[in-house]
């Protein structure tokens, strides 16, 4: 059997995103569990990958059973409020980029949804959000 690490799979989402945004222009980038605490009109991103259920493809001998793996990466983009959305969709359509229907390592990624306007955001940032759905095939 060889059942993949959700950890594997959260890498190839996450060091995308990192190894973009650590390009110029860079920006810092924040994972789940991590605190951070932001300069002050400043640009920067939040990323959150969840995994939710899956589902059996074959029924059958186990030689010939696999797993699909579906998760889902949001990211929150904040930019400094009161400059417009200019900068703001620029770091989207980076992001977009990014995962817009691409194979990475045997991970499927969907076409992105957003960026959507977020109003819940956090005081002195404009947020908006993108989400975008992905696929693992795991063979058992």
């Amino acid at each position: 059997m060889a059942v993949v690490n959700r950890n594997t799979i959260r890498a190839v989402v996450e060091s995308r995103l990192a190894t973009e945004l650590a390009n110029s222009p860079a920006l810092p980038v924040v994972f789940h569990n991590i605190s951070y605490a932001p300069t002050p009109n400043s640009s920067w991103v939040q990323c959150l990958t969840s995994f939710g259920s899956g589902e059996y493809l074959t029924q059958g001998l186990l030689s010939n059973a696999s797993n699909r793996i579906v998760g889902v990466a949001v990211m929150n983009i904040f930019t400094p409020q009161g400059v417009g959305v200019g900068a703001n969709f620029t770091i989207a359509k980076r992001i977009r980029d990014l995962y817009n229907r691409l194979i990475v390592s045997g991970v499927y990624f969907d076409a992105p949804i957003g960026p959507e306007v977020v109003s819940a955001s956090p005081e002195g940032y404009f947020q908006t959000q993108v989400r975008v759905t992905f696929e693992f095939i795991e063979e058992l």
